[in-house]
């Protein structure tokens, strides 16, 4: 259950993206990748250092993947930047 919390998170967050220059890796559908694979990878290794199940779910379970999700973001957008200023 989790993972779908931490994956729904992502697509929720995603959708902000709109509100950026498109600079992301791909373009838009660099960034869905870059915040739901953000989002499930922190959360889940957030939630194994925890100690707490993949089963339990709660407000904190949403809320870890936030950070997962920005820094997926800034990854994507980070690539996508070097290969703007790459090219001619």
């Amino acid at each position: 259950m989790a993972l779908l919390v931490w994956f729904t998170m992502g697509i929720a967050l995603w959708h902000f993206t709109v509100f950026l220059p498109d600079r992301f890796w791909q373009g838009i559908v660099g960034a869905f990748l870059g915040s739901t694979i953000g989002a499930v990878v922190f959360g889940a290794v957030v939630e194994t250092f925890s100690g707490r199940g993949l089963g339990t779910t709660d407000v904190a379970t949403a809320l870890t993947a936030i950070p997962g999700v920005a820094l997926g973001l800034a990854v994507v957008w980070l690539l996508g930047s070097r290969a703007d200023a790459a090219s001619p």
